[in-house]
């Protein structure tokens, strides 16, 4: 090719360029204008979304089950997919639990939908993964959601939502036998009450609702109870209270003449105790073991009946 050829074909890639690039941004103009037509006389829009609530429905010791609620609403007059759900529950920049939900449904054209998204959060991955997480603390809560869905003309369009908060890692509650009085004492059955105190480790307040619970004396079972009882366990603190049992001296053999005696004698406590607390209401076990206790009698028994006498 002689040298005089160079400058017409220089010019002949430019004007190509020029030519070529100027009709895709035509055809680009063209296909933006018709989709905005399209969309004013159609009535295609953009879907929108919120999170509406998050409930705890379930917690305790070992896991909290939680349900995200988004609100999501569909302006189009066709159902449009969701084709994805993706989560991620953090704390302090730190991942706690993440996933995704793929073909989660149809929003409904010109309708709204909530959208219900489980998650459980097991304590024992916390607490391995990030050991400054301590049981009985509050800590915060970041969650994110990208909702994705195939819209008319926009194609597919990614909601991204957030929400912040708290949540709670339990401690169980620590619990011991401090006394037991008889309010009746005989051979065939005893009416007596224990004197319970109840450490709340946790940094929040406690409603007690109810307990049951079973008592052993010298691995003999003395009775169980189901007690309806309200309460105020307060956060990082000790409560008192006192729940009834009655129980027969010869189910449990010389158990029963060691307390009299003022020995003392080996017990066992085991149950669940149901509370309410600013998270949601929570079944924690109670249990006991390996303690001893005595009897504290009546004045008309010959005792003192001054709460710190034994």
């Amino acid at each position: 090719m002689a040298s005089y050829d160079k400058p017409e074909v220089v010019e002949r890639e430019v004007k190509d360029k020029e030519h070529k690039g100027g009709f895709l941004e035509k055809v680009k103009d063209f296909i933006h204008d018709i989709g905005e037509k399209i969309e004013g006389a159609i009535g295609f829009g953009k879907p929108t979304a919120d999170v509406t609530g998050l409930h705890v429905p379930s917690i305790n010791l070992e896991k909290a089950d939680f349900v995200i609620e988004i609100l999501i609403k569909n302006p189009n007059p066709v159902p449009i997919p969701l084709i994805d759900i993706n989560y991620l529950i953090g704390s302090d920049g730190k991942k706690l639990i993440s996933g995704l939900i793929p073909d989660a449904g149809t929003l409904k054209a010109h309708g709204e939908e909530t959208v219900k998204i489980p998650v459980t959060l097991i304590y024992d991955d916390i607490k391995t993964t990030y050991s400054e997480i301590k049981p009985g603390s509050i800590i915060p809560y970041k969650i994110k959601v990208d909702l994705i869905v195939d819209v008319p003309v926009f194609g597919r369009i990614t909601l991204p939502l957030e929400k912040t908060g708290e949540i709670p890692i339990p401690y169980k509650l620590d619990i011991d036998i401090e006394r037991i009085k008889f309010n009746r004492f005989s051979f065939e059955e005893n009416v007596a009450v224990l004197h319970l105190k109840l450490e709340n480790k946790n940094d929040f307040d406690l409603g007690l609702n109810d307990l049951d619970y079973e008592v052993w004396l010298c691995d003999e079972s003395i009775g169980s109870v189901d007690l309806q009882k309200s309460a105020n366990l307060v956060k990082n603190g000790i409560t008192y209270i006192d729940i009834p049992i009655t129980f027969r001296p010869k189910d449990f053999g010389s158990a029963l003449w060691d307390m009299i005696r003022g020995k003392g004698t080996g017990y066992s406590m085991k149950g669940n105790i149901n509370v309410d607390t600013p998270f949601g209401a929570m079944k924690l076990p109670i249990t006991k073991e390996g303690s001893t206790t005595c009897i504290k009698k009546n004045k008309e028994d010959g005792g003192d009946d001054d709460d710190d006498d034994e």
